[in-house]
């Protein structure tokens, strides 16, 4: 739109009036050449302005064109309405990266790569011998025990390759994450580097000689540590440019070893790879026992030899289909929405896209699907899938070499195996997890079939912290009391495999426990582990208990929820040990009323609202007695809310009545405006109760 001239600028918008009135002066020939005349004078007058558009009735009345007409048959067959896609589309609009950002991104990733290539080179040294290391950088990784075999030297690596999500287009604002995977060279590795975390110690070694160079590199603006999802055994570099762009993108860089390298029979859930001898720092048994398997160390390992050949699989199912890409953003913001992603054993969004795959490889999702039926289809099949019980492949081969999925299901809880059939995806996805993505993807679906008006709110556009999803919270800390939970539940070969991480190995066992005393008051245990924050690279890294608090959500049944009474076995029956060694103390013998002896478990609750806290009394017990947990570490949040309402009752027996004459006698009638009032208080009182309780367990 160009500048308006003078007489445009003087007038603005009063030259429009004059035309429509013009327009009505005159019914004769000279009115109209007079109107036309004035109509053409005000035109050029207001030249560059806005005008009225006019149709004729043909014009108005047309019938729709083929590209109208296909679109809402799309929007009939793909959507329930045309604003459900209306809303699904912006939403898109405002996840996606755009293309401008995306040229800087790509412009900063070739300079990324041009100074990786430039580090220099370094000397062999021992592994243990760290004395060639800069002063103001720390090795990123807990080296426990310090003595370990091998040799290392830093060479250039011999491939760089973006993976991930931003090549594929599926990366969700705000937060850009580009994954680089530096390829180390042979040289610089050694046949038995799968043993006893030497790999993990070169990969640490290898990202602490690059943080020194490209810290002092001006180009960056932040050179960082982290864990890559939450493995205290595998860190990343971070890297962000300097400047207005430091916000842009986030570079993360992954060192990996060739992908054949290691020996995939080496790597198996039954194969063991951390000799107990070296771990416990002991010297090496002579009496034959087997080694304990390490399942998790063997996947993480795995993990980085699979990088490039999960990306090219990506890239091929998801390539030139839009909707898939669509779909897999969305169920992006499905997970964040809900806080599933995060931490170590979240289920993230390369679980998910990795997900989608394989639903497209068996068909149940077809590559033209619109994003929204994407979503869909995923939420039904995980809401209808336990991967518990029933493990899923991405492999088709017939090879009898490869295990079967019942020996991942004996190493791990949730079972999801890639295309190689080699490698657990789940491996660090707990149960709990499992089950409540499982939970939340059936009430999206409840969501969905309702089609509400606000469907697309609830399940796209509103947060959904684990405070708002369930009953009771519990918090465990300091998270350092879970070491003695591990020594007291003999977690050893768990501690082993985990090196070291008792948060991690304790975390199963301790659900398990708690979901086995519940029992039917429980419909849902789930957790959260608050992911471990960047730190500098001249800091130590953070320990197991720097994560923060291990959060519990207990999701309660109302049928059995205010039973005082654990009923047990029969006094003469096998079980009665099991049950009496479970509860401990508190289990006694009972005789009952149909003349049965059996075990029992009583809770002291007098009221209701102490009943309804029965819960808080086995969950603190329990812990006491299995994992050596004292009630003062466990801090449980339920029935906030009681003293609230037994006030408001108190306050309604005395205002909630009054007296008044009818027929010369005086009568009791409810008194509306108190109990209206007890209600508003009421209202007040839940906002206030729920801001507090949101304000308390923010971490």
């Amino acid at each position: 739109m160009g500048p308006a001239h003078k007489g445009a600028q003087h007038r603005g918008t009063a030259g429009e009036p004059e035309v429509m009135v013009s327009a009505l002066e005159g019914t004769g020939k000279e009115g109209k050449k007079e109107s036309s005349k004035k109509r053409s004078v005000a035109g050029s007058q207001v030249e560059g302005l806005l005008q009225p558009v006019k149709l004729s009735r043909a014009e108005l009345y047309k019938e729709p064109t083929n590209e109208e007409l296909n679109r809402l048959r799309e929007t009939e067959s793909l959507f329930h309405s045309s604003l459900l896609r209306l809303q699904v589309e912006e939403l898109l609009k405002e996840v996606r990266l755009s293309e401008k950002k995306k040229e800087r991104i790509d412009a900063f990733l070739q300079k990324v790569n041009q100074r990786i290539m430039r580090v220099p080179l370094t000397p062999e040294t021992e592994l243990t011998n760290q004395a060639w290391l800069w002063d103001g950088v720390r090795v990123p990784l807990h080296q426990v025990p310090y003595t370990v075999k091998g040799c290392f030297r830093f060479l250039p690596p011999a491939q760089v390759t973006v993976v991930g999500s931003y090549l594929l287009g599926t990366c969700i604002r705000p937060d850009i994450n580009v994954d680089v995977a530096l390829t180390m060279p042979r040289e610089i590795l050694q046949d038995k580097d799968g043993l006893n975390q030497r790999y993990f110690r070169k990969r640490a070694l290898y990202l602490a000689h690059l943080a020194h160079h490209l810290s002092q590199d001006p180009l960056f603006g932040s050179v960082r540590f982290s864990y890559t999802n939450g493995c205290h055994l595998k860190p990343s570099l971070l890297l962000r440019p300097h400047g207005k762009d430091e916000r842009l993108v986030t570079v993360r860089l992954h060192p990996c070893p060739p992908p054949d390298f290691f020996r995939p029979c080496r790597l198996l859930p039954s194969k063991n790879n951390v000799r107990t001898a070296w771990y416990q720092g002991q010297s090496p048994s002579e009496d034959g026992s087997p080694e304990p398997p390490t399942p998790h160390y063997n996947t993480w390992v795995l993990q980085d030899t699979a990088l490039e050949s999960h990306a090219r699989l990506l890239s091929t199912v998801l390539g030139s289909a839009s909707g898939l890409k669509d779909g897999v953003a969305l169920l992006k913001v499905w997970l964040r929405q809900r806080e599933l992603d995060k931490g170590l054993g979240g289920f993230s969004g390369f679980l998910v896209s990795m997900l989608v795959a394989f639903l497209v490889s068996t068909h149940k999702i077809h590559t033209t699907m619109s994003g929204y039926q994407v979503l869909r289809s995923t939420l039904q099949f995980l809401a209808s899938t336990d991967l518990t019980v029933n493990g899923i492949s991405l492999c088709f081969s017939s090879d009898p070499s490869l295990p079967a999925l019942a020996d991942f299901h004996q190493a791990f809880p949730v079972v999801f195996l890639d295309s190689s059939g080699r490698l657990n995806l789940c491996a660090d996805v707990t149960a709990s997890t499992c089950h409540q993505v499982q939970h939340e993807a059936r009430l999206s679906m409840v969501l969905l079939d309702s089609k509400a008006d606000d469907g697309f709110q609830l399940l796209l556009m509103t947060s959904k912290p684990m405070i708002r999803a369930f009953d009771h919270i519990l918090h465990l800390r300091p998270l350092s009391r879970l070491q003695a939970a591990c020594h007291r539940l003999k977690l050893w070969p768990e501690l082993q495999d985990h090196g070291g991480d008792y948060v991690s190995a304790a975390l199963g066992p301790l659900t398990t426990l708690l979901e086995q005393g519940l029992g039917s008051r429980l419909h849902l245990l789930a957790h959260s582990r608050p992911p471990v924050s960047e730190w500098d690279i001249s800091q130590d890294p953070p320990k197991h208990r720097d994560s923060g608090v291990l959060t519990l959500g207990l999701l309660l049944r109302p049928e059995g929820l205010t039973s005082v009474l654990e009923l047990g076995p029969e006094a003469d029956q096998p079980e009665a040990a099991d049950f009496r060694q479970f509860w401990g103390s508190r289990s006694e013998l009972r005789r009952f009323q149909d003349g049965a002896i059996r075990e029992a478990v009583v809770w002291e609750a007098a009221s209701m609202a102490q009943k309804r806290l029965i819960p808080h009394q086995v969950v603190t017990h329990l812990l006491t007695l299995h994992a050596d947990i004292p009630d003062t570490c466990v801090h449980y949040t339920g029935g906030l809310l009681d003293a609230l309402i037994q006030g408001l009752k108190e306050a309604s027996n005395t205002k909630g009545r009054m007296v008044v004459s009818q027929g010369g006698e005086l009568v009791m009638v409810p008194n509306v405006e108190a109990i209206l009032e007890d209600f508003a208080i009421l209202g007040e009182g839940l906002v206030q109760a729920v801001e507090a309780r949101s304000e308390r367990w923010t971490v």
